[in-house]
């Protein structure tokens, strides 16, 4: 699987080079490639935060600079992810399915989000790890790349995937549910 992810922040990535992930990477299971979107400001101050098209409060990121780092990625058919408290939510029916894809670019906002022309144009789904607001969408980003990449071929061992309690009890209570709605 490969994840792109389009970050102000490619340095706080490194830490996924440590653990299962990391040994997952060097096994070239998975491969993460982290864009700069700054690298594609136009100005000389690197600057990619602007007031929001057609008003409001706050500043977004610029719909031209992360529309460019977007096309600096070749495979124009990995499914577009943008990580906003406003998606819906992360949970393990979401990871399951996020996993068959083959390439998943992740879109990771900061300031008040994005600009709203970025997300009508490229994006096919916004995805929330909870219900609280962080500074930027780095670190859901990381957690979405941790969970979809533990079910790959090869990262972890298959039965520990089967064995796995939330997974249970997930499949559980969908189960109890569906029985309930007989």
């Amino acid at each position: 699987m490969k994840f792109d992810v389009l970050t102000l922040f490619p340095e706080m990535f490194a830490i996924l080079n440590q653990s299962i992930i990391g040994r997952a990477i060097e096994k070239n299971r998975i491969e993460i490639n982290c864009i700069n979107i700054r690298d594609f400001s136009k100005d000389k101050h690197k600057k990619v935060d602007d007031t929001p098209y057609g008003g409001g409060a706050g500043m977004v990121m610029k719909a031209d600079v992360i529309y460019d780092a977007y096309q600096s990625i070749p495979d124009k058919k990995a499914k577009v992810i943008y990580m906003s408290p406003q998606g819906k939510k992360l949970n393990q029916f979401k990871v399951e399915e996020l996993a068959k894809q083959e390439h998943l670019i992740l879109l990771c906002g900061h300031y008040e989000g994005i600009d709203q022309r970025v997300i009508d144009k490229i994006v096919d789904e916004e995805i929330s790890i909870g219900d609280y607001v962080l500074t930027g969408g780095e670190i859901p980003a990381m957690v979405l790349i941790d969970t979809v990449s533990r079910y790959q071929e090869g990262v972890i061992a298959k039965e520990s995937i089967e064995e796995e309690s939330f997974r249970n009890r997930t499949i559980r209570i969908s189960t109890i549910y569906k029985a309930r709605s007989i």
